[in-house]
């Protein structure tokens, strides 16, 4: 890299500047990746508890279908649920954290009301009610869980980038350019002690 380099002030007082800048986006890049790993393990503590509720939520549905089903003909439930007229309402928005651009999810229309699901309370017994609630009730858990985890890909692909711009400053970038910097210094050092010496000469 210094075969090309002009060892002159002029050059010297651009890469000080170079340097300088260099090393201001290191410590800039350096808190953002700092500031981006703290948020991602917040997150990711949420999502640990998301998934640990999901999966209680999950089994307690599967019990109440089971109790429903102790009640109720397979064929009775499925024309129960085909019955229904309401699908939740999925909403896509974004949020952003330290410049990443992450989804923000929501949900309407998850939990409903007997009247909602599309049947009435004639011959339709409470357990089959209990049921139907319990899996809306993970529907809306399986929402909160989605935006938590895709937070924490996008998070985690921001970080990986920062990562890798942070060590190529840190081990490539800067100390490449200081190393052309103490290559200038001495060789303006060596000019200025030759012409230390050619004016003596000359003097003589």
């Amino acid at each position: 890299m210094t075969q090309n380099v002009k060892p002159t002030r002029s050059e010297l007082m651009i890469l000080k500047k170079k340097i300088k800048l260099a090393k201001s986006g290191y410590n800039l890049l350096k808190k953002k990746r700092d500031g981006l790993i703290l948020d991602f393990f917040e997150i990711l503590k949420e999502a640990k508890t998301l998934r640990g509720e999901l999966t209680q939520l999950y089994i307690e549905a599967n019990n109440k279908m089971n109790m429903a089903r102790a009640l109720e003909s397979d064929i009775k439930i499925q024309s129960i649920a085909m019955a229904s007229n309401s699908e939740p309402e999925i909403t896509l928005d974004t949020k952003n954290i330290m410049g990443v651009v992450v989804p923000r999810i929501g949900g309407e229309k998850i939990i409903k009301n007997e009247k909602q699901r599309g049947y009435g309370l004639i011959n339709v017994s409470s357990a089959v009610n209990e049921s139907a609630k319990a899996y809306e009730k993970v529907i809306q858990k399986v929402v909160q869980a989605a935006e938590a985890e895709t937070s924490m890909k996008k998070l985690l692909e921001e970080i990986e980038k920062t990562k890798r711009r942070v060590n190529a400053l840190e081990f490539e970038v800067i100390p490449k350019m200081e190393n052309v910097q103490a290559f200038i210094k001495l060789r303006l050092e060596e000019m200025d002690r030759e012409n230390i010496f050619r004016m003596k000469r000359i003097k003589a």
